[in-house]
């Protein structure tokens, strides 16, 4: 939902007949929804839909059927919707950002994915398998972590979560040439690192 302009989305998720905008395809084209008739449609950053496209998709979600741009008939869409957003959703209700009835609406069974920090034993295991995951991709051997190096993972917030992570795993792999990662590779390779990740650091180095 944050990668397409307005105007692109909404014929993007609604689809268009031909003739309904400059550079319309001949013919029409369906949207996201009657593609996802009796499956399922995942909408990604739901948060940033548009205001006038919320109403939109709260007819879709009321009604079950939905219009193309520039047509007059309704199709009818049976869809079950998946969204994922990094925001608080109730708090941009509040604001006024999000439609509050759309939000009730979407809000029927929420799964709340607990940030990295908040499940640190499985940090080493992501990272290992990352790091096995680029080695046979650039077809090169699995470079090993020692104790400290892992310490330097499981003690740092990762404020980027598993694409913090992922990406630090591909740097640590790019530039060792020992075959083996140490605690000053980590440090190195973090980055913005603050006094406070400094610190964990050099005491985790010192064991």
């Amino acid at each position: 939902c944050a990668a397409l302009p307005e105007n692109l989305l909404e014929s993007e998720l609604f689809g268009y007949v031909e003739g309904a905008f400059t550079g319309a395809s001949r013919g029409g084209k369906p949207g996201m929804f009657e593609l996802a008739h009796k499956g399922s449609i995942f909408l990604d950053e739901i948060s940033e839909i548009p205001k006038r496209l919320q109403g939109r998709l709260l007819r879709v979600i009321q009604e079950k059927e939905v219009m193309r741009l520039g047509h007059d008939r309704v199709i009818p869409v049976d869809v079950r919707i998946i969204c994922a957003t990094n925001k608080d959703l109730f708090s941009q209700v509040k604001k006024g950002e999000f439609r509050e009835d759309l939000y009730y609406r979407l809000n029927v069974l929420t799964i709340r994915l607990p940030l990295l920090r908040e499940h640190k034993e499985d940090i080493v295991l992501l990272a290992k398998h990352f790091l096995r995951e680029y080695a046979l991709r650039n077809k090169s051997p699995v470079p090993q972590m020692d104790k400290m190096a892992e310490t330097i993972l499981v003690d740092y917030e990762w404020d980027g979560n598993i694409r913090e992570l992922r990406n630090l795993c591909e740097r640590l792999l790019v530039f060792n040439e020992t075959g083996i990662i140490t605690c000053e590779d980590v440090l190195e390779a973090l980055e913005r690192p603050t006094v406070k990740r400094e610190e964990i650091g050099r005491a985790s180095c010192r064991e």
